[in-house]
């Protein structure tokens, strides 16, 4: 029988979510895979260390909103599994956090990638 003891400092449930979250969750899987193409993006661009950490963090604020939604949307589901003008309301709420993010993510990348490709050209 495992041992239910938290280990350190809980890296082995931190990964699980993440795990579910990338098994569950086509969103946070299409986030990951944009992600993935603005770090290989990056790299060809060579970025300097301060736009380095622009990019990693807007990758950083786009993920943790799309798991904050998650936690929100299935709290809601767990509680709340029929239709409920308030759940709506959260589930919304919880779906423009995560629009914000990729936006300002959006103008983060622009500011960032566009004049590297526009003298490329």
């Amino acid at each position: 029988m495992k041992d239910h003891k938290k280990h350190g400092i809980g890296f082995e449930f931190a990964f699980n979510g993440l795990k579910e979250a990338f098994i569950r969750e086509r969103n946070f899987r299409i986030h990951l895979l944009v992600a993935t193409l603005v770090v290989i993006m990056s790299f060809i661009l060579k970025l300097s260390k301060v736009e380095w950490l622009f990019v990693i963090l807007a990758i950083q604020m786009v993920l943790f909103a799309e798991l904050v939604n998650t936690i929100a949307e299935r709290i809601i589901d767990h509680i709340k599994p029929e239709i409920h003008p308030n759940a709506k309301i959260i589930k919304d709420i919880g779906a423009a956090i995560v629009l914000l993010a990729a936006f300002f993510s959006v103008i983060i990348g622009l500011a960032i990638f566009l004049p590297k490709i526009i003298n490329l050209l």
